[in-house]
């Protein structure tokens, strides 16, 4: 992998990390406020992110060996 992909998708992954902290922050806000919705709203977009993240984490460190 060039070293440019690898940037970027490390760039990526900590986008995606700050990301996933503000909206499970929003999520326990949400819980607080009993605002379930937005809770369950909030919670399940930031698994999906926290997932994605984690595949680009797994790509770089197979590629890195």
């Amino acid at each position: 992998m060039k070293q440019s992909t690898a940037n970027a998708l490390l760039k990526a992954y900590n986008s995606l990390q700050e990301i996933v902290v503000e909206l499970y922050d929003e999520f326990q806000k949400a819980v607080e406020n009993k605002d379930d919705a937005d809770a369950s709203l909030l919670e399940a977009r930031a698994e999906i992110l926290f997932d994605q993240a984690e595949a680009i984490l797994a790509v770089l460190e197979e590629q890195n060996g």
